[in-house]
């Protein structure tokens, strides 16, 4: 009872002081969203993933059993999310939305501090973290983007569109300087910090503004079932594929908890970014969050009976 509560404290209460914040500001000063949403997808987020990936360390064997889990499991979520999609006649740009809201999960600012309370510092842990977490934020920014643009300019321009994405860059220069241990120099590797701390105050204050603009409607919609797929249905998904794969102790508990993170917050970033229903995908992660209290904390319980 006490470790849910201090999950609560800990993980929940800052993220959600953060959201309450951005909500002020947008009602108080109506702030500029798609200038928010820029600077998040193409310096803060890039500079995030550039210093995390830098900075870990981990063997090639533990990195290939994590894409390929990490490859199945978003197979699985994204047949669910175009099977519902279609069975619930959602037009092109809805459907990318709610899928999205499925397959991208906050495995940052969320999942990295679930990661650090439960398993308290333990490096191979975290670096199982870092790897998804990098996965995450590589996935969100190709095809989450490309799937988007796709439904406005078609998939060949999209493609294309990609390459001008700074995150591409950042991931290969990482690996780079990373593997041919290649020292950065500090007056480079200190701003890069600075970007890549500001980017999850950043991410979070958009989504509270995001929210400040939605109307909510206190009543049933079929977008809701989305969240419980993200919510209940992605961790069974992931269980079964740990079992299936064979993956036990610390590695198994950590795929298995950071798959319980509610919708990510850069889903929401860059529906606002594409103008593709803003309002639905912060209303998703903000809900998917609200709920994750209960959820994440089950999963946590669970990880350590059947692992």
């Amino acid at each position: 009872m006490y470790e849910m509560i201090k999950i609560l404290e800990t993980v929940l209460l800052p993220i959600f002081i953060m959201i309450v914040i951005g909500y002020i500001l947008q009602k108080k000063f109506t702030l500029d969203l798609k200038t928010l949403a820029k600077l998040n997808i193409y310096i803060f987020v890039p500079g995030f993933i550039f210093v995390k990936f830098y900075k870990t360390h981990f063997e090639i064997k533990l990195l290939l059993y994590i894409v390929l889990f990490f490859i199945i499991y978003i197979v699985f979520l994204f047949i669910i999310g175009k099977i519902l999609t279609r069975l619930g006649n959602k037009e092109k740009g809805e459907a990318t939305t709610l899928t999205n809201s499925i397959l991208f999960f906050n495995s940052g600012n969320y999942g990295v501090p679930v990661n650090d309370l439960v398993f308290k510092g333990d490096p191979l842990a975290m670096s199982v973290q870092v790897i998804v977490l990098s996965l995450q934020n590589i996935f969100t920014f190709s095809y989450g983007i490309f799937s988007i643009q796709a439904v406005n300019i078609g998939k060949l321009k999209a493609l294309l569109g990609y390459f001008k994405m700074p995150v591409l860059y950042a991931l290969i220069f990482a690996i780079v300087f990373n593997y041919g241990n290649v020292k950065i120099p500090t007056f480079i590797w200190t701003p890069a910090n600075y970007i890549a701390d500001a980017m999850i105050a950043i991410a979070l204050i958009l989504l509270g503004a995001q929210i400040a603009n939605i109307k909510f409607r206190f009543k049933w919609s079929s977008a809701y079932v989305f969240i419980l797929i993200r919510l209940i249905v992605g961790p069974v998904i992931a269980l079964g594929i740990i079992k299936v794969m064979g993956i036990e102790g610390i590695i198994a508990q950590a795929l298995f908890i950071t798959s319980a993170m509610p919708t990510s917050v850069n889903s929401s970033v860059i529906a606002q970014e594409y103008d593709n229903h803003p309002e639905l995908a912060a209303e998703l992660v903000f809900l998917s969050t609200l709920l994750s209290a209960i959820t994440v904390v089950l999963v946590i319980y669970l990880s350590k009976i059947l692992f």
